[in-house]
């Protein structure tokens, strides 16, 4: 009897550390659950606000697109044997300076609210990198030398092809002089 009595205690006892210990665990579990759901939920937040302003800047570059399609007026190329660029250089020969002091003058004489869009190009001699860090100096030097000409920096905006886009084979050193280049491309 004495041992039933234990046996029954002992039972009772172990029956009720393990409802104890299961409440402790769903407790625990819950909180989990909680801490989980906060977090995914910080996260979420964290993510539409990301995917917003993706989107907007989606819509502000598709828009400056739809508002340059159609507008290109033309387009002037500093690749003749007078301006073209020396292997590895960007800077601007006096030919080119006095091409783009005429080309600074049309525009003013024009007096029309453009946007210029300065491309740097090299041809494809060294390393990929470096090629396009010279089409952005020649880019670059192009932009300084309108800007003393009175075209205003914020009408002017630079960017580096490098070695993409070629106008002639590379293979040939008449070839790979035809692309290193600047273009100025005129948008209304």
């Amino acid at each position: 009897m004495e041992r039933d009595l234990l046996t029954r205690s002992t039972v009772k006892t172990t029956a009720l550390a393990g409802a104890i210990l299961a409440l402790g665990l769903g407790a625990s579990g819950c909180a989990t659950k909680n801490f989980v759901r906060d977090s995914v939920a910080v996260v979420d937040t964290r993510v539409t606000g990301v995917e917003g302003t993706a989107n907007d800047a989606l819509g502000r570059a598709n828009a400056a697109h739809k508002l340059a399609e159609g507008k290109f007026l033309y387009q002037v190329v500093l690749s003749d044997d007078s301006v073209k660029f020396p292997t590895d250089m960007h800077a601007l020969s006096p030919e080119a300076e006095q091409r783009l002091t005429e080309f600074a003058e049309r525009l003013k004489s024009e007096n029309r609210n453009v946007y210029l869009e300065i491309q740097g190009f090299t041809d494809s001699v060294g390393d990929e990198t470096y090629n396009e860090q010279l089409g952005q100096a020649r880019a670059e030097a192009v932009r300084r030398s309108l800007n003393r000409q009175g075209v205003a920096l914020n009408r002017m905006a630079t960017i580096s092809y490098g070695e993409e886009n070629p106008v002639a084979p590379n293979e040939t050193p008449e070839g790979r002089s035809q692309n290193r280049r600047v273009a100025i491309v005129v948008l209304s």
